[in-house]
């Protein structure tokens, strides 16, 4: 008899749905991102359970070192745990056990993933949170604009769809501008209409700082005042998603997302 033979994992529901959400939405998460969207409410159970899909082959595992001079696990869904779970599988590609530091694709995907989160699990009590889409080509053929993500809640009174666009101080102004003519050309075309089947969206541009924020602000004020809300992820962290922390392109004065008709 062979006492190296492995006893084969059971996959739960839960695990399934996981997958789920890390090839389709998030791409690569950390500990705290996974215990939100698996739902663990125990660190030594979800630490286990990542140990157990890891070394089955269902994840793949990576290191993002800290400020602080240390490390922590990063987490992407495997070809072996895309097929499980039936779904186009969008991993993120770095030799296997691999130390990350200055990726910045790395930092910009885990801060969509904590926008994401923030949106999904504060949600207000009497609304329903619809769906989340990642995007990995461009809207359409003749648009040009690969968002960061777009999310539609249900509200009492009506449903609410917003664009994700996380900055992190690496885009030029130029840059800006161009996205907001494309984001204006999306709103005014009855492309989105025909994409998403809403009249109406918001595009929330989650900036890294204050002083990166007035700069992105400004630049959007020179083509409109509408559609774009403004915050940073700290503000988002500390005050939560759905507070007044948002300022529109020419005003000052902050405002909550459940808004209506701004």
């Amino acid at each position: 008899m062979n006492g190296n033979n492995k006893r084969p994992m059971i996959l739960q529901k839960r695990d399934l749905e996981f997958f789920k959400v890390l090839g389709k939405h998030a791409r690569l998460v950390d500990r705290k991102q996974v215990m939100k969207l698996a739902g663990f409410n125990s660190q030594t159970r979800a630490n286990a359970r990542l140990l157990k899909l890891t070394s089955n082959g269902f994840l793949r595992r990576y290191f993002l070192g800290t400020f602080k001079g240390g490390s922590k696990a990063l987490y992407t869904l495997s070809e072996k745990g895309a097929h499980l779970a039936d779904i186009e599988n969008w991993p993120v590609i770095r030799n296997k056990e691999q130390l990350l530091v200055g990726d910045p694709f790395v930092n910009h995907q885990l801060a969509i993933n904590d926008i994401h989160i923030a949106a999904r699990f504060s949600i207000p009590e009497g609304s329903k949170f619809i769906r989340f889409v990642a995007f990995q080509r461009p809207l359409a053929k003749f648009l040009p604009l690969i968002p960061d993500g777009y999310f539609e809640i249900e509200t009492p009174t009506e449903i609410k769809s917003a664009f994700i666009e996380v900055d992190l101080g690496t885009e030029s102004l130029k840059v800006w501008s161009k996205k907001t003519s494309l984001y204006l050309h999306l709103a005014i075309s009855g492309t989105f209409e025909k994409i998403f089947g809403r009249q109406q969206f918001r595009v929330l541009v989650v900036a890294p700082s204050d002083r990166r924020l007035k700069t992105i602000q400004k630049a959007i004020s020179k083509q409109t005042g509408k559609v774009f809300w403004l915050s940073t992820l700290e503000q988002i962290k500390r005050d939560g998603f759905w507070q007044s922390i948002w300022l529109r392109p020419n005003r000052d004065q902050k405002l909550s997302l459940l808004e209506r008709n701004l």
